[in-house]
């Protein structure tokens, strides 16, 4: 509910601060004396595009805070704790809207001290107040409002969040879908073509480290022949020659060598060195043979080597690769090609979901269709009676719920609701919007919240001048329905009848006195005795006589 509001520079309001209570607060003044003014002030703490105009003359800009208790208003609170704005310092229990309009720049608007945007006061104030008035009656002019209060009225919550969540899921899975349908072209050409390659690949089947392997053996089966032949004359000489060698050499060397024993020659360790070399030169020539061992001359062999890396040589230029990378390649495709084929079967697994998703989307809808159209009717017959009391007794709502064309789901479930009314007989139903007269529109906006009041979740209802061309009895009768509704709801009621003024828990009254050529509006909170002198006025005009205090005395007596 609404607990204060301030207003600085404002219209002809230069500093106001009004404290706000539960129940029904009436706000009553003359004509002229500013309590339009008051209403617009409020409008702009909801989301209302500014007016330069509005700042005081000779001021700097026009400020305005409206503060409002949360407490029975969850609602509200997530919309705050979801972007971040709820008050830290008080729980998130209350909420601080102000407005700046300087009188030479661009609006600023604050939730909590935090700059936001026009929309975002907008979409808060929908859940906060809803205003009522001759020429704005917000969101009772919107379809989307009549769908929400229809669904409030009579449509479980919890079936209905079971609907939101379900077209929420086929709606993620319809783009899903989407996204896949989108790339199926691309993704089957490119399928196809990764298919054809992998296929080369298996049949060529490279290994890891095949290609350097071949390389190799290719290398030592070429040079077989010349490799044999240097082999073989490096083994003669070591040891094979029967002329002469180098084994038979080293021998000599040391015979001669020994020969010289008694010389005195110090010649051991020459021969320890000829002994070594002798014994170095037999494991060569054992290493020598070893290798004539291993080396095969395969002419059979070296071609299907030639062959075969001529083979990795080709696919491997096909690509612009080398031919050791082809391992990697083959992994690599084998791998995307799994991915595009299970692509495939990710979107069959999608399509089978969205038909299990729209079946229970249907079953759902289904469901709320039926107590949307038992709601329908009992709503229209209960607010009907209540246009009774309000002096329209031959006007007639109904609440008409038309198919949503077109196959596409839609969050709200397979039909959506409009109040239609029609206020003379004869004359075909009518959207509210194109209700000529703003009294009878009040009176029907009246009618609707009154019997919507406990269910909706808007906490303050704002009714301006809702008693506009009625009097005697059907005033009372609005009066009478403003204090019902207070019982559930804050009420502010701006008004110019009595009857309707005396239903007031809370009476404010708004004048205005011109002092040194300046002009200023002032706000006032009566007490009881107070009240019945301002009712006594409304009655019988500036002149205030015994009987018209008598006659008010006794209507707020008897509410």
């Amino acid at each position: 509910m609404l607990n204060q509001l301030t207003i600085r520079d404002y219209a002809i309001v230069d500093a106001l601060d009004l404290e706000l209570k539960p129940g029904m607060t009436v706000i009553t003044g003359e004509t002229g004396a500013g309590k339009s003014i008051i209403l617009g002030a409020l409008g702009l703490t909801l989301g209302d595009r500014a007016d330069k105009g509005v700042v005081r003359a000779g001021s700097r800009q026009a400020d305005i805070s409206a503060r409002f208790d949360l407490t029975d208003n969850p609602a509200a609170v997530s919309w705050l704790q979801e972007r971040d704005l709820a008050d830290p310092d008080n729980g998130a229990a209350t909420c601080l809207i102000r407005r700046v309009v300087p009188a030479d720049g661009t609006s600023r608007a604050y939730i909590n001290g935090v700059p936001v945007t026009l929309g975002n006061l907008a979409e808060l104030g929908e859940q906060l107040m809803d205003i009522h008035s001759q020429h704005e009656h917000h969101s009772l002019l919107r379809r989307s409002t009549h769908q929400l209060l229809l669904d409030e009225y009579g449509v479980d919550s919890g079936l209905l969040s079971d609907l939101h969540r379900q077209y929420r899921g086929w709606q993620h899975n319809q783009q899903l879908m989407k996204s896949l349908k989108s790339q199926a072209e691309e993704m089957e050409a490119q399928r196809q073509l990764i298919s054809y390659q992998v296929e080369e690949l298996d049949e060529l089947d490279a290994g890891e480290d095949e290609f350097d392997s071949l390389e190799a053996e290719f290398q030592r089966l070429a040079n077989a022949d010349s490799s044999l032949a240097t082999l073989q004359q490096v083994l003669t000489l070591c040891q094979d020659d029967e002329n002469y060698n180098i084994s038979q050499a080293i021998g000599q060397a040391r015979t001669l060598l020994q020969s010289l024993s008694r010389s005195g020659l110090k010649l051991d360790s020459t021969l320890e060195l000829l002994e070594t070399a002798a014994i170095q030169v037999d494991e060569a020539a054992g290493d020598i043979q070893d290798q004539l061992d291993q080396v095969e001359v395969n002419p059979e062999r070296q071609q299907w080597v030639d062959e075969r890396l001529a083979a990795l040589h080709r696919v491997a230029r096909k690509h612009k690769i080398q031919p050791d990378q082809l391992y990697r390649l083959h992994q690599d495709l084998s791998a995307q090609l799994q991915q595009l084929t299970h692509s495939d079967r990710s979107l069959q697994e999608l399509q089978k979901q969205d038909a299990e998703l729209r079946s229970g989307y249907e079953d759902l809808a289904s469901q709320v269709s039926r107590q949307r159209k038992q709601a329908a009717k009992k709503l229209a017959t209960s607010i009907n009676t209540q246009l009774s009391q309000l002096g329209m007794g031959e006007a007639r709502l109904e609440v008409k719920l038309q198919a949503i064309p077109g196959t596409d789901p839609s969050p709200q479930g397979l039909e959506s609701a409009e109040f239609l009314v029609k206020t003379n007989p004869g004359q075909p139903p009518r959207a509210l919007g194109k209700i000529a007269s703003g009294g009878e529109l009040s009176r029907i906006s009246l009618a609707i919240q009154v019997i919507t009041a406990q269910t909706s979740q808007t906490p303050t209802l704002v009714f301006d001048e809702v008693d506009v061309g009625i009097g005697g009895g059907v005033a009372r009768a609005v009066g009478k329905l403003l204090r019902q509704l207070a019982d559930h709801t804050q009420i502010l009621c701006v008004t110019h009848q009595a009857q309707v003024a005396s239903q007031g828990q809370h009476h404010l009254v708004v004048s205005k006195e011109t002092r040194d050529k300046s002009t200023r509006t002032t706000i006032t909170r009566l007490n009881d005795q107070d009240r019945v002198k301002e009712i006594a006025r409304m009655l019988g005009g500036d002149e205030v006589t015994e009987e018209s205090l008598a006659h008010a005395e006794q209507m707020v007596a008897s509410p």
